[in-house]
């Protein structure tokens, strides 16, 4: 079985993303295998958690509609290759692993980029990643938070990311300027 993507499609997540290559494949693949698992649901309920930032985290935003914008595309680097996606209508959730034979051909792994590509977008899903059921609540929705001024640069911040220091409410990299020990 070849990717369900149209031609066109396809061309529209190289031009996206600027390139063709492996792991855009990838990404391409997880979005498919996710669309057919989670078939009719709207992209506000459709959650991806991305243990990687590899080129197919662009296949990922741009197929599926999760995107950091909206809060429902987040990174958490582990540097797998590895997404799990959510439904938080339903609370289904299932993670795709790739596979470590993904990549090897018949007889020998795959020599070179577009071969990579080729066998990636035409293997069964199945045999491109190891999809498992998990047992986890879907991350929360985004949450609109109050802005506040550093008072070291002065630039506005999300309070979440805000420390205190001294009486100060400084944003991050102000606050990793006057903490270090060094």
């Amino acid at each position: 079985m070849t990717c369900s993507f149209s031609g066109e499609q396809l061309e529209a997540v190289r031009v996206f993303h600027g390139h063709s290559c492996p792991g855009l494949a990838i990404g391409i693949r997880a979005a498919e295998y996710a669309l057919r698992e989670f078939a009719g649901i709207d992209d506000g309920n459709l959650v991806c958690v991305s243990e990687t930032d590899m080129c197919g985290v662009d296949g990922i935003q741009y197929l599926t509609g999760c995107t950091f914008g909206k809060g429902n595309f987040i990174h958490r680097d582990v540097g797998k290759a590895a997404f799990s996606f959510f439904d938080r209508g339903s609370g289904k959730a299932l993670r795709f692993l790739l596979r470590t034979d993904a990549k090897d051909g018949k007889n020998a792994p795959a020599a070179d980029r577009q071969e990579m590509i080729t066998l990636l977008m035409d293997k069964p899903l199945e045999e491109v990643f190891t999809c498992t059921p998990l047992d986890e609540q879907p991350p929360k929705r985004a949450r609109i938070l109050s802005s506040l001024v550093c008072e070291q640069c002065h630039e506005e911040t999300m309070e979440s990311r805000t420390r205190r220091y001294q009486g100060q409410t400084l944003c991050i990299p102000c606050f990793t300027e006057v903490e270090q020990k060094l």
